[in-house]
């Protein structure tokens, strides 16, 4: 799937905008056999100018409950944050207490034109860092906008599959797959998902969340 972008510039101030610091996820309202997963990126992730229920780590977490699962999503979302925001914040943001994490970073890294390299190596630390700490992580990965150019995407879209073969992850390729061609999915800005689009992103991720949740590593009793 290609993201139709009119302008980088413009794409960037939205992706850029609400910056703020996230609090730390808690572990609350949660029970020995709840499985505590995590959505850990930037406006994507956060929900940006969407209603709280309609964001994606809800509607996750509602999918998850309609097919059976006792889980609670929890949204580590900063808007605006790349790569290197992420990176100073995953250590007070992820609680010990999570038993997924769905590690959503790069696209800011992309709109800003930020070295693919240093994109990777922060992404290839937090991925160190979950790991450390027996947290298995689901990586979302980003495509480069087509007008950063044929040189940059080459660099930057292969480096998700290269972290996810290092550290023997889940990649699910492409977090906008099936909404960022299709304006009817996309806010005014055609660039955020809309409700109709995140519940697009939730039915296609669904079923590496449910394939993870499954794996003996993540304990649901």
């Amino acid at each position: 799937m290609t993201l139709r972008l009119s302008s980088i510039t413009s794409m960037a101030l939205v992706l850029g905008l609400s910056i703020f610091a996230a609090s730390p996820v808690s572990a609350q309202d949660t029970s020995s056999d709840t499985v505590q997963i995590v959505g850990f990126g930037d406006s994507l992730m956060a929900g940006y100018q969407l209603a709280q229920t309609d964001g994606f780590t809800a509607q996750l977490q509602s999918a998850l409950t309609e097919a059976g699962y006792k889980v609670t999503v929890a949204n580590a979302g900063v808007s605006g944050d790349t790569s290197s925001a992420g990176l100073a914040r995953l250590d007070w943001s992820v609680p010990d207490e999570a038993q997924l994490v769905i590690l959503e970073l790069g696209a800011n890294d992309a709109l800003r034109g930020i070295s693919p390299e240093l994109t990777e190596k922060n992404l290839d630390q937090m991925l160190a860092r979950l790991q450390t700490r027996g947290i298995p992580v689901l990586l979302a990965g980003m495509i480069a906008p087509p007008n950063m150019g044929t040189e940059y995407a080459t660099k930057f879209n292969p480096l998700y599959q290269k972290l996810a073969d290092k550290y023997q992850v889940k990649l699910y390729p492409f977090f906008l797959d099936g909404v960022a061609a299709d304006k009817s999915l996309l806010l005014e800005d055609g660039m955020h998902p809309n409700p109709q689009g995140v519940k697009i992103m939730v039915q296609n991720i669904l079923p590496d969340v449910k394939a993870m949740l499954d794996q003996e590593s993540i304990d649901l009793n």
